[in-house]
């Protein structure tokens, strides 16, 4: 069943999304989103723009130095955009990964021996590892297990977890592998309730939905811009009373929020870029809509509107071609019910995943395979022996042929 409906009747005109999106080219169906979006020219043309012109050391009173910070600040506001936060309460750095370890470091201060963490086996690595690694100062980690059959989280099983001594709940809001949805909000209600904070990746989440890190109440919120149009670098929120009391991560010297959880700084020339994401917006917007948003945040959310009206027709297409296919397995919710990504995994019974992806890559379909750093996920399902999954997954930018053509390359194997 598919739920989403585009805004104000207004439907996704994707020939003229995809017109934005030079690799769209080549001839290549692109079905590996997760792992990375393509990026719009807009995006290009500001890391051509920023490197040509601006490669300076930024925040000094000469022109070119001081655009570069201009340009800096803007990118940063554009990520926290996505979040529905303040610009002082996000910082980019290299990647989610990189993200997560700082602030994995700068919880430290707050935690003694004998508290505990929540984490999940749901979890890319990245929202993982880090935070387990902390078991080695004296922290106990406790694991909230998916269901082996549904492959989901039950708020129910966090709600035995947490208790006096938790600390943090850590989880995703949507699995890179699953694909379903969390309930954020439950759970962050269940950490509140226990005195606790709640720590979550949205990476596999944010391409498809916008998250509101006020209205989810959470405390640290983090994804990647390079899945998400723009170049690669991640983006990590921190509530402002919360990072008050973290450990600082930066010079001894360095003060200003959210600098002080940022070691050695953004990326320059990609933070500055990050304003293609919001010149590819406004390219959209203006393209669909008769009256211009109130703000970025405004024009983001009418434009994933139907982003997510187009992303569900898609991936019920993909979804019934898997299922229709003899042999298949699709992971997790069989139906785009409101409540899934359209990022699609599945097993082929008695083939290794490597060798279907391998077929599939001979025919010009893009898709990955293997267990996308959510080893401990992949493991619990059970599906490590065939080599993991095979993953299908879309971004607002495909169209009907994109699947279609996967689905006829698949079923002659």
């Amino acid at each position: 069943m598919v739920v989403s409906r585009a805004i104000d009747g207004v439907e996704l005109d994707v020939g003229f999304a995809r017109s934005q999106f030079p690799p769209l080219d080549n001839g290549v169906a692109f079905l590996e989103n997760a792992g990375g979006t393509y990026v719009p020219r807009q995006v290009i043309d500001r890391v051509t723009h920023y490197m040509t012109a601006l490669q300076v050391q930024p925040a000094w009173g000469f022109a070119a130095s001081a655009q570069a910070a201009r340009l800096i600040c803007e990118g940063q506001a554009l990520a926290a955009a996505f979040l529905n936060a303040d610009a002082d309460e996000v910082l980019v750095g290299p990647s989610t990964t990189v993200n997560v370890l700082v602030l994995a470091q700068a919880m430290r201060p707050l935690l003694a021996p004998g508290d505990e963490i929540v984490v999940t086996n749901q979890d890319h690595e990245a929202n993982s590892g880090a935070w387990r690694r902390l078991a080695g100062e004296g922290v106990a980690i406790r694991e909230w297990p998916l269901d082996p059959v549904t492959a989901e989280l039950d708020l129910a099983v966090l709600q035995e977890l947490v208790g006096p001594r938790t600390k943090l709940v850590v989880m995703p809001h949507c699995s890179n592998v699953v694909g379903s949805f969390n309930d954020v909000a439950g759970a962050a209600h269940i950490a509140r309730a226990a005195g606790a904070l709640i720590a979550v990746d949205g990476v596999a989440y944010t391409p498809h939905r916008l998250p509101d890190v006020k209205a989810l109440g959470v405390d640290f919120y983090y994804f990647s811009l390079y899945k998400t149009f723009g170049p690669h670098v991640g983006a990590a929120y921190a509530r402002r009373e919360v990072a008050a009391r973290l450990g600082p991560q930066n010079h001894f010297f360095v003060t200003e929020a959210p600098k002080t959880l940022n070691p050695g700084g953004p990326s320059h020339e990609f933070t500055a870029a990050l304003n293609g994401i919001a010149d590819y917006f406004m390219a959209l917007d203006e393209h669909h809509f008769a009256l211009p948003a109130n703000g970025l945040r405004a024009r983001m959310e009418r434009l994933y509107a139907m982003f997510a009206a187009h992303e569900d027709r898609l991936g019920q297409r993909l979804l019934d071609g898997l299922k229709a296919m003899p042999g298949i397995t699709v992971v997790g919710r069989q139906a785009m019910d409101g409540h899934r990504a359209p990022t699609v995994s599945f097993t082929v019974a008695g083939r290794d995943s490597e060798t279907v992806a391998q077929r599939l890559w001979d025919q010009g379909i893009a898709v990955g395979c293997g267990d996308f750093y959510a080893r401990r996920c992949v493991e619990a399902l059970g599906l490590l022996p065939q080599g993991g999954v095979v993953r299908a997954s879309l971004a607002h930018y495909n169209d009907e042929s994109d699947v279609d053509r996967f689905l006829a390359a698949l079923a002659r194997g």
